[in-house]
């Protein structure tokens, strides 16, 4: 269902509910085994083991900022599927319906969830009888020719150490926008993704559906360094590729502890069912490229089934890290010193007198100082360029986290000043000035148009003019349609002839 399709009383109902969301003990009561996730295995962009061959639950990036357009709320965007080709049909890029997209706050630095948001999909189908994500051009969200579509529910937990204490269904089956499939099948998606975000009460937004990939940066990092060359990085390698995005806007002060604690960490979460039935926490991400390379081989899959609790059994990876010695043996330069505390401020407590909360326990959350106004003018390097309302005081969608953290690494906090990055310094696509904010995704028939077709006709034209030679006139036309049929006489002629053949050979004895 649309929006528009909506009726009043269901309007009505869910005002309530999320209303009682933001009303303290206004939650109905839940058992505490909700929550707690599996014994499990197994985000980013492929970046361990186990979850790079499970995409529907890869989590690949989580941003948190105060909204431009509105300060007094806070936007949180965590996308998931890595690289989805948009041509990729017939079935494209549904969210999994056996998992448990969730969106965790600590408000208190404690490392455990005081609330957590929780979205889980239902797939429908209108015909299965046909191989078609849609049976023709589709113009909004509840249009019939839209065969394949998804939807889903929002539930709101309070937690108390950790465990769930209340909770309540603030969103129900709202429409998630769909696959891009191209300009044939969708003539105006910025329409649907209009109607794919849904309006909570007291303010707050949501959205779900495809977008494209916001993170900007040169993957070829992982060939040895760019194999000790520089001349050829500048190539923004996630340029075309799509993910599945989920974004909440809600009011700051629904999420901080108080006014005079406004800082919060966040990251997000996707637990899996089980053959057995239960949920199993896959995967795991609050700052990028954490998992990615800061951990090794053997921690990677542990860190996706962990809680931000525990993550001084990681600390070693922090500050004895990897990357510095890599840069030193293919560039020449030189790693800062162990232990790096710098480190460990940066990733895992905050920036002290920034966004570190006080009492804080050391742990792998994405941490938003919600005080801070949102800057007219936002520089990509952030805090390292005096943007304090930037990374790491959360991660804005414009951000350049590639490059702000390759300074960090190489000791820019201990007074080793250097400018290292990737040379892609922002988005390929620009990004929206309202929520959701992520680019619209990159449609499946981005190719250039085919040889004698023109962008103002209909595929039926297009594909005559295609058939049609280049110069040719009525008469010529006439000529090659006799000229096709003589053509075509003439082979079947030809093919009955060669069947009375084969069939005389056939019976001779020999």
């Amino acid at each position: 269902m649309t929006p528009n399709s909506r009726t009043g009383a269901r309007h009505r109902s869910l005002a309530t509910l999320i209303c009682g969301a933001l009303a303290a003990g206004g939650l109905a009561a839940v058992g505490v085994a909700t929550l707690e996730p599996g014994a499990a295995s197994a985000s980013s962009h492929r970046e361990a083991p186990l979850i790079s061959g499970q995409p529907q639950y890869d989590n690949t990036d989580v941003y948190a900022f105060v909204s431009p357009d509105h300060p007094d709320s806070t936007t949180i965007v965590a996308n998931w599927i890595p690289f989805e080709e948009p041509a990729g049909g017939p079935n494209f890029f549904p969210f999994a319906e056996d998992a448990q997209y969730d969106l965790h706050v600590d408000n208190n630095g404690d490392g455990l969830g005081d609330l957590l948001f929780r979205y889980t999909f239902k797939t429908h189908t209108k015909n299965d009888k046909t191989f078609l994500y849609n049976t023709g051009a589709v113009t909004s969200l509840d249009d019939p020719d839209l065969n394949i579509t998804q939807t889903y529910d929002i539930e709101l937990f309070q937690l108390e150490h950790g465990k769930a204490k209340y909770k309540t269904k603030v969103a129900d089956d709202v429409p998630v926008a769909p696959s891009n499939v191209g300009k044939a099948s969708m003539p105006d998606y910025s329409k649907l993704r209009y109607e794919a975000v849904h309006k909570l009460a007291n303010g707050a937004k949501t959205f779900a559906g495809q977008a494209d990939d916001p993170f900007f940066l040169d993957l070829r990092v992982f060939d040895l360094l760019y194999g000790g060359n520089l001349t050829e990085v500048g190539n923004d390698t996630l340029k075309g590729y799509n993910v599945n995005s989920i974004a909440l806007q809600v009011p700051t002060e629904m999420i901080t502890e108080s006014h005079d604690q406004p800082i919060v960490g966040i990251w997000s979460t996707t637990q899996r069912k089980n053959a057995q039935g239960y949920y199993a926490q896959v995967s795991r991400l609050g700052n990028p490229l954490v998992n990615e390379v800061v951990n090794p081989l053997k921690d990677k899959d542990k860190f996706n089934a962990s809680e931000p609790k525990d993550d001084g059994q990681f600390l070693k990876n922090v500050t004895n890290p990897e990357l510095p010695k890599l840069i030193e043996a293919i560039y020449k330069i030189k790693a800062p010193d162990e232990p790096r505390n710098d480190l460990v401020d940066v990733f895992l407590k905050g920036v002290k007198d920034l966004n570190q909360p006080p009492y804080v326990t050391p742990a792998e959350e994405l941490r938003l100082n919600t005080s801070i106004k949102p800057t007219a003018k936002p520089k990509r390097l952030g805090v390292l360029d005096g943007d304090t309302a930037g990374f790491p005081n959360g991660r804005r969608l414009t951000d350049d986290v590639i490059d702000a953290s390759l300074q960090v690494v190489e000791g820019e906090l201990l007074g080793a000043k250097n400018d290292l990055g990737d040379a892609v310094d922002k988005n390929d696509k620009n990004f929206e000035k309202s929520f959701p904010y992520v680019a619209l995704p990159t449609e499946g028939s981005r190719g250039p148009l085919a040889k004698g077709t023109t962008d103002g006709t209909d595929v039926r034209s297009q594909l005559g003019d295609a058939l049609q030679p280049a110069g040719s006139d009525s008469s010529d036309n006439m000529t090659l349609i006799a000229g096709s049929a003589g053509a075509g006489a003439l082979g079947i002629l030809l093919i009955g002839g060669a069947l009375m053949w084969w069939r005389r050979m056939r019976d001779r004895a020999y």
